[in-house]
C-alpha cells in the first residue's frame, strides 16, 4: 500500500497542508496513520474518500440512493 505525506496529499488536492492539519484536529477528512510526529495517508483510503465525495449537485455527496 502506497502512502502519501501531508504535503503530497495537499498537492494532489490543490489545498494547503494546514487545511489537512485542521481536518485531522476536527476529525474530518480521510483516516491517517500517525507514527511519532509523522502523518501518512494510505492511498487506498484516499481513493475511497475521494469516491465518497462525488457530488451530483451542490447539496453534498451522492447518497446510496443516488448511486
Amino acid at each position: 500500500m502506497a502512502k502519501l505525506t501531508q504535503d503530497q496529499l495537499a498537492a494532489r488536492w490543490h489545498m494547503s497542508p494546514r487545511t489537512l492539519e485542521q481536518w485531522r484536529w476536527l476529525g474530518k477528512g480521510p483516516r491517517f496513520l500517525k507514527i511519532g510526529a509523522r502523518v501518512l495517508y494510505d492511498e487506498d483510503v484516499i481513493e475511497d474518500f475521494e469516491a465518497g465525495q462525488a457530488c451530483q449537485n451542490t447539496h453534498g455527496p451522492i447518497g446510496s440512493e443516488g448511486a
